[in-house]
C-alpha cells in the first residue's frame, strides 16, 4: 500500500469521526436548547426550534460523511463500483438536503423570500 493511500485512509477516518461527533454533539445541544425554550416560550416554539436545529445538525453530519466518502472513492478505492455507490449517496444527500431545507426554513434554497 502506498504512502498516499495510508494518509488518505487516516483522512477518511478523521472526517468520518468528525461527522459522527459533530452530529451527536449538535443533536444533544439541539435537545438541550429545545428543553430550555420549552420553559420560556412554550411547546410550539420549542418544537419548531428543536426541529430546525436537528435538521441542520443532520445536514452538517451528512456533509462531513459525504466528504469522507469522496476522499475514500478518489484516493483510497477508485473503482467503478465505488464511484457508482458514491453517486447514489450524493444524490440521496442532495434530496435529503433539499427536503430538510424546506422543512427548516419554509422555502426552497433558491428562493430569496419566505414564500413557497
Amino acid at each position: 500500500m502506498s504512502f498516499a493511500k495510508i494518509y488518505a485512509e487516516y483522512a477518511v477516518a478523521a472526517v468520518e469521526l468528525a461527522g459522527v461527533t459533530v452530529s451527536a454533539v449538535r443533536v444533544l445541544l439541539a435537545l438541550a436548547l429545545a428543553a430550555a425554550a420549552l420553559r420560556k416560550r412554550g411547546s410550539r416554539q420549542a418544537y419548531r426550534l428543536c426541529r430546525e436545529r436537528l435538521g441542520r445538525s443532520i445536514l452538517l453530519g451528512i456533509e462531513l460523511l459525504v466528504a469522507s466518502d469522496i476522499i475514500k472513492t478518489v484516493a483510497v478505492d477508485p473503482t467503478l463500483s465505488s464511484v457508482g455507490v458514491l453517486t447514489i449517496v450524493v444524490l440521496i444527500r442532495i434530496i435529503l438536503s433539499l427536503t430538510l431545507e424546506v422543512e427548516t426554513s419554509g422555502r426552497w434554497p433558491w428562493q430569496s423570500g419566505s414564500e413557497l
